[in-house]
């Protein structure tokens, strides 16, 4: 019963939300730093919801025109005392009752419509920017930082949201009452007619007079708390070692400082508010007092022949100036809206994306590769590869050492495909990498990485990541293969006991396990091991060497290493220097040799 009802209550389909995601960002693509022609392109698809909900808005906004209208006919009939007054007095009631309860449902339809899109917009927007993300090169993750990501995932989404808002109950609003006030009192009072269309521009110029230094300050302020929040999430993380330094009053030092800056930028926005509420509320208050006297004035002239109608046009006023009020007020939300509209754009209209697009799709992987004269730099730095050449059999264990800096990772991100070479050619079974579909290639790929990356979820959780339905023989069988049993068996919860935040639960040779017994649940045809046991002990190492090996067997497999010791058993050994294989061979050829690998091996020795 309660999976139906949930299901009815879902309002949007795995199509729809896969459409809505490549519409936005394809309006990201096009208009992109145009926020209010990204916003509406962002509804697109939502139009007859908007249509509908806008209808009913204005149903609901009746009372405005209508209560004036009726209070000044019964201070009229009241001043007239006209036959029938008694009868007349009655149908105003009636009708003003009328006006004001049927509020409350259209109020609630608008609401509905109106809402119904806008969540839905909420959802695609967060689902486009996650999809985006794992689209994104490796590359631009690492430029930006992780806390300026989530906020533009979770706080520029929210403003966006409310940025919709303001715009159906403020803007929608005033534009509403503003026509059909207006067309009201032309066909009353020229004269006062004329005398609203020169303060309504009026006030309009005073918004467009602050609208650019409020959007200045505004990305000023939303930059600084980017990089505050950054820094904040950086400063979590190096909890540990901050405190293992003695670095806390330091730390302390840096972040205060970076608040202090934003709260700076925050003053500065506040006071350009502030001044801009001021200076309308002024002017407002002594238009109210010109449409007081001026009404008062066509009234003693004999322009003006019903006393009631001086209330109508100074209810109408106060009305209008309060929507002029009313967008003052919300223009700061609508400027941050804006910015946090261009500042999603940061993400969607990133064009550093890896395209599988016509490429070859791997039905099957072999793990033959050949580094051809390969070149390598990142952005405008120096080469980090410098005309590589390497070649690894299917089934082969190759070992890359060499100094830090020499390369060794730079490989590694070209095997998996993070980066494509700058000049030469790296082939894949032939295959020029450039070619392949990276997406199907690696399907057939497991990497170990130095530092291990969990979840907070359990250990069954972190390793069938990307496999939910492996079998619990299977499970059994891969956690035994990745020397976690005894480790598991010593918990109250085995499997299902909880990692903690990023592992924290856990030791490193512990967490090093669950990522080899992640990367053998795979399956994979290639392995990678980037300097997966540099930071163990001794005991811990010698288990996971044991669980290398039972996942190595028959698979190529790179293995990055800082401990030379442990990479006797590799088929061969290429020695990085420069960015340039310098030496080949296997453990016992290069010892023999005495030539670089000797020297590193007995550096360590």
């Amino acid at each position: 019963m309660n999976k139906k009802a949930n299901k009815s209550k879902k309002i949007l389909s795995n199509t729809e939300i896969l459409r809505r995601e490549e519409q936005i960002i394809d309006c990201y693509r096009k208009h992109n730093g145009k926020g209010l022609r990204v916003l509406f392109g962002i509804y697109k698809g939502d139009y007859k919801n908007l249509l509908v909900s806008s209808l009913f808005f204005v149903i609901k906004q009746l009372p405005v025109w209508v209560i004036p209208l009726i209070t000044a006919d019964v201070i009229n009939t009241i001043i007239e005392m006209p036959s029938g007054a008694t009868r007349r007095l009655i149908i105003d009631f009636i009708i003003a009752f009328i006006v004001l309860v049927q509020n409350i449902p259209t109020h609630m339809i608008h609401s509905h419509f109106f809402s119904k899109a806008k969540r839905k917009v909420e959802a695609i927007l967060r689902g486009a920017m996650v999809r985006k993300l794992q689209q994104l090169s490796i590359g631009f993750h690492k430029e930006m930082p992780t806390g300026k990501i989530q906020s533009k995932v979770m706080r520029d989404v929210e403003s966006v949201e409310a940025l919709s808002s303001q715009i159906f109950n403020v803007i929608l609003r005033v534009v509403a009452d503003m026509s059909i006030t207006l067309v009201i009192i032309i066909r009353k009072s020229v004269p006062v007619f004329f005398m609203f269309l020169i303060c309504i521009p009026f006030f309009a110029f005073l918004m467009a007079k602050f609208r650019k230094p409020m959007r200045e300050k505004n990305s000023e302020f939303r930059k600084t708390m980017e990089n505050t929040s950054s820094s904040v999430i950086d400063m979590l993380e190096l909890v540990p070692v901050t405190r293992a330094h003695a670095l806390e009053e330091k730390e302390i030092k840096k972040i205060t400082n970076e608040v202090t800056v934003a709260a700076q930028k925050g003053y500065n926005l506040d006071f350009v508010q502030s001044l801009f509420g001021s200076v309308v509320w002024v002017f407002m208050s002594l238009a109210q007092i010109v449409c007081l006297f001026f009404t008062g004035y066509l009234a003693v002239k004999g322009v003006i022949k019903d006393i009631g109608d001086i209330t109508l046009y100074q209810t109408y006023f106060t009305t209008l100036l309060g929507h002029v009020n009313g967008i003052v007020s919300v223009l700061p939300i609508l400027s941050k809206g804006l910015e946090s509209v261009n500042s999603i754009g940061e993400i969607l209209s990133a064009g550093d994306v890896e395209n599988n697009a016509g490429k070859i799709k791997l039905k099957k992987l072999d793990g033959q590769y050949e580094f051809k004269n390969v070149f390598f730099k990142y952005d405008d730095e120096s080469p980090v590869l410098n005309g590589l050449d390497l070649k690894v059999n299917k089934g082969e264990t190759i070992a890359l050492v060499g100094e830090s800096g020499s390369g060794k990772s730079t490989i590694i991100s070209l095997v998996t495909g993070f980066y494509n070479v700058s000049k030469g050619s790296l082939l894949i079974d032939g295959q020029n990498v450039k070619d392949i579909d990276l997406h199907s290639y690696r399907r057939f790929l497991s990497v170990v990485p130095q530092k291990t990356i969990l979840f907070s979820g359990t250990i069954k959780e972190n390793i069938t990541y990307g496999n939910p339905k492996i079998s619990k023989e299977r499970l059994n069988e891969v956690i035994e293969a990745a020397q976690l049993t005894s480790v598991i068996e010593k918990l109250p919860k085995g499997v299902n006991t909880s990692v903690g935040e990023h592992g924290d639960k856990l030791s490193g040779g512990q967490k090093q396990r669950i990522a080899i017994a992640r990367a053998i649940i795979r399956d994979p045809e290639v392995i990678i091991f980037d300097e997966a046991t540099s930071a163990l002990d001794s005991v811990s190492e010698a288990e996971i060497q044991k669980a290398i090996e039972n996942l190595t067997k028959n698979r190529t497999t790179f293995i990055v290493a800082h401990r030379l010791s442990t990479i006797r058993n590799a088929d061969k050994i290429a020695v990085i220097r420069d960015g340039k294989c310098v030496e080949f061979g296997n453990y016992e050829e290069l010892m023999e040799k005495k030539g670089e690998f000797y020297n590193l091996k007995s550096l360590q020795s």
